[in-house]
């Protein structure tokens, strides 16, 4: 997710989680917010894997770590194409 992205998931997020989780993404993205964080295992790892999700909005970051929307788009298209013909 590209910083939009990000946003738009957490604007997905029900109230008042929506509320924690912006302050616990701005908390990661700041070395002093990490360093406390860091602290706190949970919110720690809440941080890390929400802010880890907007990098995969990315398709070069995403490929790097095994996903291609496109190439999973494809085998998608072909599997159809098959049941489709057989």
């Amino acid at each position: 997710m590209s910083d939009g992205g990000l946003e738009a998931f957490l604007r997905a997020a029900p109230q008042p989680e929506r509320a924690v989780l912006r302050a616990v993404v701005a908390l990661g993205r700041r070395p002093r917010g990490a360093a406390l964080l860091a602290r706190l295992p949970a919110l720690d790892q809440l941080a890390r894997s929400t802010l880890a999700l907007g990098r995969y909005d990315d398709p070069a970051v995403a490929r790097a770590l095994g996903w291609d929307a496109a190439a999973v788009a494809a085998r998608g298209r072909a599997l159809r194409a098959r049941r489709a013909a057989g």
